[in-house]
């Protein structure tokens, strides 16, 4: 509904999305309610354990045709990168028929695709931004992101791929052996090859680029309620307050942007959305004893290598169970394996990771996921006044300034300048 006047609204979430969705709407001229129980970006966060790319390449889903065959190996495959958890399977079961139907032809893919490059095409300038605004430029990289392979076969079985990504417009050039070699020395000699995304860039820390976000957004007005978001109180279907453990919260408008914890506040807006955890887990080796000159994902391991102050940072695997089910740690310690194979010269400082498991060089966390691959982004079925922006998966990172764009642009009533209609939560109800 549009709104010319100032409203106040309660943004559920201090992640990422919630943050960069609370930043946009003070440009509008509104109040803004930060809810969060939890430190912004703290441990406990998605958004703190991210891989840190800003890739604007990362807009195909995870599934693609074929992908049935290989559910028996997410079962039985304890070493896989995407594993399923067999105590948990009955209650996923839903969620990765879903899953797999998403991707079964090319056709979905590309217009998944194209759907993600609108939220994905300009991260790493909106970061770039942000952090700049915020006075820590130094927290976002802008030098590019390397794919490396073993062999130009390794190139070819991902063509498909690079040719979507090249239609779309994205940047990549290939990099010869001779250049790798100058550009990451350390690199093991099982690489040969890369594929560079140009206008790829790193965010160096994104505990701290959170929560340099909300104190900026503090700085402007904002207000803080530590608490966590029960519920809505409604005069009719329009908004009068969230509801959370620590009392109402009067508002206007309330933005849903509490991460793997939207579903049941979705549905208290009239949505029932297939959200699940997608545990991603990663590795800090400290002192490293290098920098990188770029984030690196080799495409046997398929996770990312990336420099951050506290060390080299190896993010990734996908694992599907329980949100309240403990880490398995055994996930962790395929990343330090794959990294083993990357940097032989680093097998001592990464024997002493993997000695000291469970210790804060280690992380697991929960990526936000709907089987098609797309957020849920729009007003709620039960209320105009409620906008969902979850749902993100392991891309919130790069899709969150141009989400927090988008549900501004919605709250104001303005054309965002592309078709939103594919993120609406009531896609699921069809």
């Amino acid at each position: 509904m549009p709104s010319e006047q100032k409203l106040t609204v309660a943004i559920i979430g201090a992640g990422i999305v919630g943050l960069c969705t609370a930043l946009e709407v003070q440009r509008d001229g509104h109040d803004v309610v930060i809810i969060e129980p939890d430190e912004a970006g703290g441990r406990q966060a998605a958004s703190y354990g991210n891989g840190t790319w800003l890739n604007p390449g990362s807009v195909l889903p995870m599934s693609t045709p074929g992908l049935w065959k290989q559910v028996p190996g997410f079962l039985l495959d304890p070493n896989g990168p995407f594993i399923i958890r067999w105590r948990h399977l009955p209650s996923l079961a839903g969620w990765l028929i879903r899953f797999v139907l998403a991707g079964r032809t090319w056709q979905q893919i590309e217009t998944c695709a194209t759907q993600r490059y609108w939220l994905s095409r300009t991260t790493a300038q909106e970061h770039a931004a942000l952090a700049l605004e915020a006075g820590r430029p130094e927290l976002i990289r802008r030098n590019g992101l390397m794919f490396i392979y073993p062999a130009q076969a390794d190139i070819d079985a991902e063509n498909r791929a690079w040719r979507l990504r090249q239609t779309l417009g994205i940047r990549f050039r290939k990099v010869e052996t001779a250049e790798l070699r100058q550009r990451v020395p350390e690199l093991s000699d099982a690489y040969t090859l890369g594929m560079q995304v140009d206008d790829g860039g790193q965010v160096v820390d994104p505990g701290a680029y959170c929560d340099a976000l909300f104190r900026l957004a503090l700085s402007r007005g904002a207000m803080h309620k530590k608490a966590r978001a029960t519920g809505f109180s409604f005069n009719g279907n329009r908004l009068s307050a969230v509801l959370t453990d620590g009392g109402a919260v009067p508002c206007d408008r309330a933005v849903i942007a509490a991460g793997v914890h939207s579903r049941d506040l979705a549905a208290k807006a009239g949505d029932d959305v297939p959200l699940i955890s997608e545990r991603g887990y990663h590795v800090v080796i400290p002192d490293p004893g290098f920098d990188l000159p770029t984030g690196l994902m080799p495409s046997d391991g398929k996770m990312g290598v990336i420099w951050t102050p506290q060390g080299l940072r190896l993010a990734g695997q996908v694992e599907l169970a329980s949100i309240d089910a403990p880490p398995n740690w055994q996930r962790a310690k395929i990343l330090l394996n794959y990294v083993r194979r990357m940097f032989p010269a680093l097998a001592a400082r990464t024997d002493a990771v993997e000695k000291n498991v469970g210790s804060d060089n280690y992380w697991m966390g929960h990526r936000p996921s709907t089987p098609d691959g797309l957020p849920c982004i729009g007003a709620a079925s039960g209320s105009p006044d409620i906008v969902h922006a979850f749902g993100h998966g392991h891309v919130g990172m790069i899709q969150a300034p141009a989400s927090g764009k988008l549900v501004a642009a919605m709250i104001a009533g303005r054309d965002p300048g592309y078709d939103a209609a594919p993120f609406s939560a009531r896609r699921f109800a069809q």
